[in-house]
């Protein structure tokens, strides 16, 4: 009933199609065309007032009140040649997604539009219904946004949209980006300082990111039909279909034209507002694929793929599609990421992950690069925190995600190099390169991007210029955990700084002391280095034997954040305070127990009002089947199989839902968050998700295809 449902919808929409027409055949021309940037500022701004503005933003400075009025008055004058009637100040509050107010440019009492410096630099919307973690108490209304000029303003629609931090009434950070940028200027300030050993022509260091996004996209009315898609984001019931993603066909297969047609579309949206994606293909499961931009300035990053979350779903609408970012929207198949790919680049132009062919360049890369094992080894479990999430818990370890095991893969050929490195001897100083060739630092190659294979189960892998944090989901916002990041190695940088400064105050020659503190790190690191596949038993009891957590679930990852190491490294490099880390943790939690509590009740509303009266009306068709041969002095084994084996799923389905509601009733009572939260993840999730959805799965076979009241996998998977 469902397949001839779609057929109808399909043939509807091959009648009616949207064909997208870009602005131009060349990117070229209209790239970045609904963004007020450099050019634009260039070219309303006074030069005055555009070098302080361009200095403001490099430098990270506050923009005095009148040149704030200046670059109001231009961005309103250009945004209303772009047809703008209002702005908004568009932040990123700790709910996951973005949030704006639309305020017109148009003033009733002077009768002209309107845009004021004040406007600009500050607002105040209302924060009382936005997550705050304890920190402010529901009828305290009071918040703020402030201007963040270091990512541009860009028309969305007919509004022009201000980046902008997201604070408490009380100066606490209440979003994403606030603590990001304060992690970016970290990692600023200590990569600048360990350049300038060796080169002090180094005067900044930007942190750089490409969010690669996989993502799903199933018919719209076939999705709306399925009321666990609607609510929990995920299917919480249905059979793997005989055909998925084994054949590996549609992995870089021919793109479907009807996803083609709503990829050139969104695309071109995207290129307007200056997002710079760059690639498209179909991913391993049916239904899935990826979009990835080139790599930006780590703030402009995360803001791009924000905004690429808002776009695509819009315009998927014009389409007749549903996209979905859910880590695990399709049990047995593949889940959904966003792989950061994060590397370090110069003010100079070098990008400080990338092997060179010169020695002492090499000893560079060396630094930053034993650096960052150091760090991703002291503090591997708070990385793991930064990913966690209901959705994340579902996805990792499955079908090609990285497992919980925070571990790094580096391949061969610079294992080798640090193997050599740590196990040399004390070496006397000579002249030139003869230290760096007795230390095998130049067995480095020239061309590093392809000297290993990629390892796929490694959440955090070295793929030749850059690290790419597979782990991260595919819903998330990548601020955490790249607000993490960037942490923990600005904070192993600045420990580097202070050891080699020690050993140089010693006598010791600058080059012989980064060598011997990097041995040093690499004894001491080690550990969490791992090539081999990732899913295999045999890893995790290496992990174990390494003293490595393998923590599964969301719960128990957050306690993390709380540690007393955790808390001194936020508070020491200015992160977040301890009241922010605590409210963050809250609201993770306080997200936890709600998402898995909307599953639940999906489950049991779906099994008691959909499944169970359609399996007992199935039922009843046989038993009137059975009745009817009996009479006829005939009986079929099979038939009374069926009907017991349908009457022992409907017991199994019946008899745990209500055990998980009663069970859901007496978590709730129990007041402590992190108490319910784990209470959730075992008692609820653990116990009674598998039990049901498998009875569920099974009369999904056993019930006739007409009757079923779910849109089956293989309708949904399989778009053309």
């Amino acid at each position: 009933m469902a397949n001839l449902r779609y057929r109808a919808l399909a043939d509807a929409y091959n009648r009616k199609k949207v064909r997208p027409q870009p602005p131009s055949s060349q990117i070229s021309d209209y790239f970045g065309c609904d963004v007020f940037g450099d050019n634009e500022m260039k070219g309303l701004l006074s030069p005055d007032t555009y070098k302080v503005v361009k200095k403001s933003i490099q430098k990270g400075l506050k923009v005095d009140p009148e040149t704030a009025d200046a670059v109001a008055a231009a961005a309103k004058t250009w945004a209303m040649s772009k047809g703008a009637t209002h702005y908004t100040h568009w932040f990123q509050p700790l709910t996951g997604s973005t949030a704006e107010k639309h305020d017109s440019f148009f003033d009733a009492g002077s009768g002209i539009e309107k845009f004021k410096g004040s406007a600009l630099v500050q607002q105040e919307p209302d924060a009382s219904s936005f997550p705050s973690g304890g920190i402010r108490s529901t009828f305290e209304a009071r918040g703020y946004t402030a201007w963040d000029p270091s990512s541009p303003m860009f028309v969305h629609g007919v509004t022009l949209c201000v980046p902008t931090i997201f604070v408490s009434y009380t100066g606490e950070a209440l979003d994403y980006k606030a603590p990001l940028l304060k992690a970016v200027q970290a990692i600023d300030d200590a990569a600048t300082k360990v350049c300038q050993i060796f080169d002090r022509k180094v005067t900044n260091v930007k942190a750089s990111l490409g969010c690669e996004q996989e993502y799903f996209v199933v018919d719209k009315a076939l999705f709306n039909a399925r009321p666990d898609l609607v609510l929990a984001g995920r299917t919480v019931f249905g059979h793997a279909p005989a055909r998925g993603q084994q054949l590996d066909d549609h992995y870089f297969g021919s793109i479907p034209a009807r996803i083609y047609d709503f990829m050139q579309d969104f695309e071109a949206e995207a290129l307007k507002v200056g997002i710079p994606v760059s690639t498209r293909h179909n991913e391993v499961a049916p239904s899935q694929f990826e979009v990835a931009p080139l790599f930006e300035d780590i703030n402009v990053a995360v803001d791009h793929n924000q905004l690429l979350m808002d776009i695509m779903p819009r315009v998927a609408e014009r389409h007749n599609l549903k996209v979905s970012f859910h880590e695990k929207p399709f049990a047995e198949l593949n889940g959904t990421g966003k792989h950061n790919n994060w590397s370090l680049i110069t003010n100079t132009g070098v990008n400080l992950f990338q092997p060179s062919s010169s020695a002492r360049e090499n000893l560079v890369f060396l630094t930053f690069f034993v650096n960052t094992i150091k760090a991703v080894y002291e503090h591997a479990d708070l990385l793991r925190a930064s990913i966690a999430s209901a959705g994340n818990d579902h996805r990792l370890g499955a079908n090609e995600a990285p497992p919980a095991i925070v571990s790094i893969f580096i391949g061969s050929q610079l294992t080798e190099v640090l193997n050599e490195l740590e196990n040399k001897g004390n070496i006397k100083l000579e002249k030139g390169d003869n230290m760096y060739m007795k230390l095998g630092i130049d067995k480095i190659p020239e061309i590093m991007l392809d000297n290993t294979d990629r390892n796929r189960t490694s959440p955090f892998a070295f793929t030749g210029n850059k690290f790419e944090f597979r782990a991260v989901g595919g819903s998330d916002n990548s601020s955490s955990p790249m607000t993490v990041l960037n942490m923990i190695l600005a904070n192993q940088l600045n420990l580097f700084h202070d050891a080699v400064s020690k050993e140089i105050e010693k006598g010791t020659d600058k080059r012989i002391a980064v060598v011997n503190i990097l041995r040093k790190y690499i004894k001491e690191s080690k550990g969490i280095l791992f090539g081999g596949d990732g899913y295999s038993d045999e890893w995790v009891k290496e992990a174990e034997k390494r003293g490595l957590s393998n923590i599964k679930d969301t719960p128990r990852a957050l306690k993390s954040y709380l540690s007393k190491e955790a808390v001194a490294l936020f508070e020491k490099n200015n992160i977040l305070s301890k009241r922010e880390i605590e409210a963050r943790q809250e609201i993770k939690l306080e997200g936890y127990i709600m998402k898995i509590q909307i599953e639940s009740k999906v489950m049991a509303d779906l099994a008691m009002n959909h499944i169970i009266p359609t399996a007992i009306a199935y039922q009843n068709k046989l038993i009137n089947n059975a009745n009817g041969l009996k009479g006829l002095g005939l009986e079929n084994k099979e038939v009374l199989q069926t009907i017991q084996d349908i009457s022992h799923h409907i017991s199994t389905v019946k008899s745990n839902v209500r055990s998980m509601a009663e069970e859901r009733d007496r978590i709730d009572q129990l007041g402590d968050t992190h108490k319910m939260a784990e209470e959730y993840c075992d008692n609820i999730k653990g116990k009674y998700f598998d039990i049901i959805r498998n009875a569920v799965d099974s009369l999904e076979l056993l019930v006739d295809d007409e009757d079923w009241p779910l849109v089956k996998y293989r309708e949904m998977l399989f778009l053309r």
